[in-house]
């Protein structure tokens, strides 16, 4: 793939200098990262789908586990799109609930409720999608969309996407990872400032060393 968009990147930005690029092939954060390097584009206007969908599937999940409907669920997956994500217990709320602070063991090995299981499903439904019918397309088709709805019409939403995270969380490396960010015409307008628990912290610079054990052998971009 990176050979791929060495040939359709420059390519986008000499036909449309002004553009914002939203990636979504994966290995999604990567691609990112490789797109931003080849465009020379600022950050704000180089964004991966990222955990966008991850958040969603987190969402319904939740709903599903809970009885309340999806919209009134509020949960985010942040960090790398795929196995090494974070899901934020500290801030999984319904109504201002925080459902963490009526089950402090909430996403550990000792939850009597067993959230942890509610995440693996987000990491294994695009395994068990692919196992079933050879490939994804809907459910990510209407991410993006959601994506793309906001940019247009300059929505100001926040939704978990990957972008460019030095310095964030005391990460070092030249990583994109997702995490919520206020997207609108301009592109990625500000990223918000999440207050996450010292593990989770640890589990996204985990995120981080995963993809930039990948990422630093990339070459020529």
């Amino acid at each position: 793939n990176v050979n791929v968009f060495k040939f359709i990147i420059p390519q986008i930005v000499k036909h449309s200098p002004n553009c914002i690029i939203l990636v979504v092939s994966n290995p999604v954060d990567i691609l990112t990262y490789v797109t931003w390097k080849l465009s020379g584009l600022p950050k704000h206007r180089v964004i991966g789908s990222g955990c966008n969908l991850d958040s969603a599937r987190f969402r319904y999940l939740m709903a599903e586990k809970l009885g309340i409907h999806p919209a009134s669920c509020h949960g985010w997956v942040l960090g790398e799109h795929g196995d090494s994500s974070v899901p934020v217990w500290s801030g999984v709320n319904v109504a201002g609930v925080s459902l963490q602070e009526l089950n402090p063991g909430m996403g550990t090995d000792q939850d009597p409720e067993n959230w942890k299981k509610v995440h693996k499903q987000v990491v294994e439904s695009a395994y068990e999608v692919i196992k079933l019918k050879g490939y994804t397309n809907w459910a990510i088709g209407l991410s993006v969309a959601d994506l793309l709805e906001t940019i247009l019409k300059n929505l100001s939403r926040v939704h978990p996407v990957s972008t460019m995270v030095k310095g964030m969380y005391g990460i070092e490396n030249e990583v994109f990872l997702s995490l919520p960010c206020v997207l609108g015409y301009a592109g990625l307008t500000s990223v918000i400032n999440q207050k996450l628990k010292d593990s989770e912290v640890n589990q996204l610079q985990n995120s981080a060393t995963t993809l930039w054990t990948v990422q630093k052998d990339l070459k020529d971009l």
